[in-house]
């Protein structure tokens, strides 16, 4: 299986020659990625550069997606950002996942036990997108929310997800990463080694602080029905809150407990 034949591991330009790919419309979801929570207000030069696209494309791009409702522009500062359009595309994805709405009632009991953090999450390119939280951890000052993302590799919920994947998926996310953003692959290289080996052994992920640094976090995939996109769970908890090896030996049988009962309510167990 090549990079190409998993969602989201595309780079438009290797597809120009390709009928059936619509490059016009690869352009235009490139400028809707380029808005984050850090950069919510763009202009077109700032679009631009952050795309890699033509100043006269984007201009076009910025002028359609505006009218479709999918961008607002601010007048006075002739700059735009992202509009009610996209909000609406994304809610007939999380009231049909089944997965999630079984997993709710679960984390909530989850988090109660362990005073955790509880998120489900799934892979979006590079990224994990979370789909659902659960904020049972005051303590944690990097509370997730719903869509928010992090780094694949960084996280213990990315190794997992990338874990959960068939031998020649997972080598097309690697080879991915790699190209993607290298010196990220090489920073956390040495913990998705270790995390390899972990769950090889015991089913779970384990992140140190790997991406925050006063955060640890485990994670496990979760099993689902054939057809739907891989999901993953993990539990975060402040390290000023954490005594020594308390993820491992008290969370880590709680959480996998948790995603047998998530597997069995979808009929997996």
């Amino acid at each position: 299986m090549t990079a190409i034949a998993l969602p989201g591991l595309v780079d438009p330009h290797d597809l120009a020659a390709d009928r059936q790919f619509s490059m016009n419309l690869a352009r235009g979801l490139e400028v809707l990625r380029a808005f984050t929570p850090t950069h919510p207000l763009l202009g077109n030069r700032e679009i631009a550069d952050r795309t890699g696209l033509p100043k006269p494309t984007v201009s076009r791009l910025t002028y359609t997606l505006t009218l479709l409702g999918y961008l607002t522009r601010d007048g006075a500062l002739q700059k735009y950002r992202l509009g009610s359009g996209v909000l609406s595309l994304s809610h007939p994805l999380l009231a049909t996942m089944h997965v999630r709405q079984a997993a709710r009632p679960l984390m909530e009991e989850l988090a109660r036990k362990t005073g955790c953090t509880v998120n489900l999450g799934m892979r979006d390119r590079a990224s994990v997108v979370y789909l659902d939280t659960v904020r049972a951890d005051r303590g944690n000052r990097h509370l997730p929310d719903i869509g928010s993302t992090r780094p694949l590799l960084a996280t213990s919920i990315g190794r997992a997800l990338i874990l959960a994947c068939a031998e020649e998926e997972r080598t097309a996310i690697l080879n991915y990463l790699k190209v993607h953003d290298a010196p990220l692959y090489e920073t956390h290289r040495p913990a998705w080694e270790a995390d390899r080996k972990q769950f090889a052994a015991h089913g779970f992920c384990h992140s140190r602080g790997d991406w925050t640094k006063d955060v640890h976090a485990v994670a496990v995939p979760v099993r689902v029905p054939a057809r739907e996109q891989p999901v993953a769970m993990n539990c975060t908890l402040s390290s000023y809150r954490m005594p020594k090896d308390r993820l491992v030996h008290e969370i880590v049988p709680l959480l996998m407990d948790t995603v047998h009962q998530l597997e069995a309510a979808q009929g997996l167990r």
